[in-house]
């Protein structure tokens, strides 16, 4: 180990790497005569006699005691024998300190290294070259680059030895500049001639920065020093080059290597796809075995990995064909290669045969399937295989925890959710922010958006994926305005990303915040986040759905559209209710040779329906075939509501009866929509009963069923709806409004008592209601208690604050735009219609059905 020309080895072989080491003694001998030895010093200092007074001969006995105690791997009795030593000032040789070095390091004591590293300092000025090393390499091994810096400068004398294993652990660390800069100064201050362990290390270094022109000088000073024929030097050349991404490079220093071994066939191999380039890779493969030259296990694996990314299925199995023929289907890594391959390919079913015909499984085999699942849009496979793996006592990781949480959100699965919630607190697995974030993700999709927020601020070290999911989640939740002010709190210490822009404007298009969006847009203007992305069209729906039409326009033409950018127009007139703009928008779009999806046909059926344009949406239902569409049933729902709102009730229900599918609630939820509107029991009590039959937990049917009594005056079924609400734990949202002032919004709840303007906005409110009652309309005042109750639960007004607020605070004449998270009930829309005539401004109001611009006493919705 103390050879100059030595590599700095730091995983030693106890057989092999002990030159110091003499012929063991009868182990009783030994340990008595190292009993006697310590008896006589202390018998000497108990007489007054000094350390320094002890005869050589004692302090070569204790030195030889402890070369036999390192020799034999006694460290702890090393240990006592060397502090007894100090407290008695003998003396300790530097063959024994460096015997007792190389002990701590093969043994990992890192605690007894430090401690014979303090008590060596406390009795040296400086250290020579063969303890200095021994040191070295031992902190080194240990990870502790501050005292092996330490170490390197107590030296009196450095070799190649010493620079080379410093230089090796701090490149080993990721210290790659630092690295390189003792590479520098071993050349040109050190006096040193790099050697064949040299290069290898500084030129992992210059692939690890990556920093290709600090990697060709060093290849020139490999060229200079005469080591270009050395296969490890131009392994690590060959390696050094596809890490910077110069594949052409690495092949010609590949391609004139007078001789090979299998890492120069690996390293290129590995190197093409490590650079997407796997086809060139797996024709080198091919090459090599037609040199004959065979594979190992990384080979095997590398070409594995390459047929997941080309995706190609027949190539696969072929090389599953080759892997079972050469014998290495039986290692645990192959047969996790494959089973990946074949599962991001697509193919779980044969993933799953190699995955059962594995003898041993290990973590990274289970987390491959759960993945795979989850990849495959499997969720319950994931858990159920999550399951198996908890029977077979394996142990997840932070990644199958991950996985499985991920499966757990998309299913809403919230009591296999927390289970593992609890698992990973025990087995302090939610220290990863990975699994923190996952936990973030399902419990907001399970609608537990409190319990996610505790997730979030027990993160100590906050990533973007953190944010992002917060974000998001309370979006889902209906919490934008805090999604909102956790965007602005982020971007205080973080760059946001596409994904985290794209969830805040999703929550600005929510609420109406149209400011907020518009600063977002600046930011992608501005730093080009995103732009080849999504983040485009969630620009375009952020401004349809704060009823920006011309601005929506305007990007719509600026950019590439995609069927999506067409779909999000197609959606915003829909809502309108301007169903010819949808059918010529939509004309426009196939004609532009755009191929219409499922969404597209949504959108058309519902802007025909809105519009009541039966026939043109009949039409188009019987044609989606001819774009390739199958009808499912969001269309058979849309169909049913075209024909309900026509008033064709009848046959509505006879669609349905004939659907080649069976209806689900929604199909039937758009009948009992339709009986609403024309107030026909019977036939929505029927709609009702199917319903219910297959979903009792979603509030908005019984809202219909509701308001289907309330308006043919059945206030007994109305109350009798509302005790079935009570018994299934139902509740209502509570009405919100939000409307934008000059760039805040502000949120408007239905009991709003504690607005800073709350008797500004309620005297407003009450001057209107007077002018209505003077004009005769008297609707409002004349509503019965069970009426008025309805409308308080199920509407709350809160637009009506919103409203007001926002004539407060606003210059006339200027329009007001304002968000309801509820649907607007009759009597809102006609005070509404009321004040827009009054004051003579545009108002908007996005409820949760429709788009109403009210202009001059008239809606655009046509009542």
């Amino acid at each position: 180990m103390a050879s100059s020309s030595q590599t700095p080895h730091f995983h030693l072989n106890p057989e092999k790497s002990k030159p110091f080491q003499r012929k063991s003694r009868n182990h009783r001998n030994v340990n008595f005569q190292w009993n006697f030895g310590i008896r006589k010093l202390i018998l000497r200092k108990s007489q007054g006699l000094s350390v320094l007074s002890s005869s050589s001969s004692s302090t070569h006995f204790s030195n030889s005691q402890l070369h036999g105690l390192c020799a034999n791997g006694k460290l702890e009795e090393a240990i006592k024998l060397v502090t007894s030593m100090r407290e008695l000032r003998v003396s300790v040789d530097e063959d024994a300190f460096v015997a007792l070095v190389r002990l701590c390091e093969w043994k990992r004591a890192h605690e007894e290294g430090s401690k014979v590293y303090d008590i060596a300092m406390g009795s040296m000025s400086s250290l020579g070259v063969e303890l200095g090393n021994a040191f070295l390499a031992m902190f080194v091994r240990f990870g502790n680059l501050v005292d092996a810096w330490y170490v390197f400068g107590k030296m009196s004398e450095r070799d190649l030895f010493s620079w080379n294993v410093l230089v090796g652990g701090y490149a080993k660390q990721g210290y790659f500049d630092e690295a390189m800069c003792l590479y520098h100064r071993m050349l040109w201050v050190g006096g040193v001639k790099p050697d064949v362990y040299t290069f290898p290390c500084v030129l992992r270094t210059c692939g690890g920065i990556p920093d290709l022109a600090r990697g060709r000088e060093v290849h020139v000073h490999v060229v200079r020093f005469g080591y270009e024929l050395e296969i490890d030097v131009v392994n690590a050349l060959i390696t050094m080059y596809v890490k910077c991404g110069d594949v052409k490079s690495a092949r010609l220093v590949f391609d004139r290597m007078p001789r090979r071994d299998l890492i120069s066939w690996n390293a290129m191999i590995s190197g093409y796809f490590e650079n997407s380039m796997c086809c060139e890779g797996l024709e080198l493969f091919f090459a090599m075995r037609g040199l004959s030259v065979d594979p190992d296990l990384m080979t095997m694996t590398s070409v594995i990995s390459a047929c997941e990314l080309l995706g190609d299925g027949r190539l696969g199995r072929d090389i599953h064909a080759y892997v079972i023929t050469s014998g290495f289907a039986v290692d645990m890594s192959v047969c996790n290669s494959l089973t990946q391959m074949y599962l991001y390919a697509g193919s779980w079913r044969e993933a799953e045969k190699v995955f059962s015909r594995m003898g041993r499984k290990d973590i990274v085999s289970w987390t491959t399937m759960i993945s795979g699942y989850e990849f495959n849009f499997l969720p319950g496979k994931a858990i159920d295989a999550y399951r198996m793996m908890d029977q077979d006592c394996v142990k997840p990781d932070e990644i199958a925890v991950a996985a499985v949480l991920s499966a757990c959100a998309t299913l809403g699965d919230l009591d296999t959710g927390v289970e593992l919630h609890k698992l990973a607190i025990k087995t302090r697995l939610v220290s990863y922010v990975i699994v923190a974030n996952n936990l973030i993700n399902m419990y907001s999709k399970c609608k537990c958006i409190d319990k996610a927020l505790d997730v979030f601020h027990n993160i100590p070290r906050k990533n973007v994926i953190s944010w992002t999911s917060i974000i998001a989640g309370l979006r889902l939740n209906n919490r934008c305005f805090e999604a909102l002010i956790f965007f602005r709190l982020m971007k205080m210490t973080l760059q946001p990303n596409a994904i985290t822009l794209t969830a805040a404007l999703a929550a600005c298009a929510r609420i109406g915040a149209l400011m907020c969006g518009k600063e977002i847009h600046a930011h992608v203007l501005r730093t080009g986040v995103g732009l080849d992305d999504f983040l485009p069209n969630a620009l375009l729906d952020m401004y349809v759905r704060c009823g920006r039409m011309n601005i929506a326009w305007n990007l719509f033409n600026s950019q590439k559209n995609d069927v999506s950018s067409w779909n999000i127009l197609l959606t915003g007139y829909s809502e309108r209710g301007e169903g010819s703009v949808v059918v010529e928008l939509f004309d426009r779009m196939v004609m532009s040779r755009v191929r219409p999806d499922e969404i597209t046909f949504i959108s058309l059926l519902c802007g025909c329906s809105k519009s009541q344009m039966v026939k043109e949406g009949l039409i188009y239902f019987s044609r989606m075939e001819e774009y390739g569409v199958t009808p499912n049933l969001k269309h058979y729902a849309c169909v049913v509501d075209l024909l309900g709102r026509a008033g064709e009730l009848e046959e509505a229900h006879s669609f349905i009866q004939r659907m080649p599918v069976v209806p689900d609630p929604a199909v039937w939820g758009a009948l009992l929509n339709a009986c609403r509107i024309h107030r026909d029991i019977k036939l929505g009590e029927l709609s009702a009963k199917r319903i219910f039959e297959v979903d009792k937990e979603s509030v908005g049917y019984y809202i219909l069923l509701c308001n289907l009594y309330a308006d043919c005056n059945k206030w007994r079924d109305v109350a009798r709806v509302r005790r079935m609400m009570k018994e299934n734990g139902l509740t209502v949202d509570a009405g919100c409004s939000w409307v934008e002032v000059k760039g805040k919004v502000h949120a408007f709840l239905s009991d709003d008592k504690y607005h800073p303007q709350i008797k500004e906005i309620n005297t407003v409110l009450e001057r209107f209601y007077e002018k209505m009652s003077e004009v005769g309309i008297t609707k409002t005042s004349s509503m019965g208690e069970a009426e008025i109750s309805r409308d308080e639960i199920f509407c709350g007004h809160s637009e009506r604050k919103a409203i007001a607020f926002g004539l407060i605070n606003t210059v006339p004449g200027m329009p007001i735009w304002v968000t309801k998270n509820l649907s607007m009930c009759e009597s809102c829309h006609d005070t509404v219609k009321f004040i827009s005539k009054t004051v003579r401004r545009e108002i908007s109001v996005r409820d949760a059905e429709h788009f109403h611009h009210f202009r001059d006493g008239e809606c655009s919705c046509g009542d």
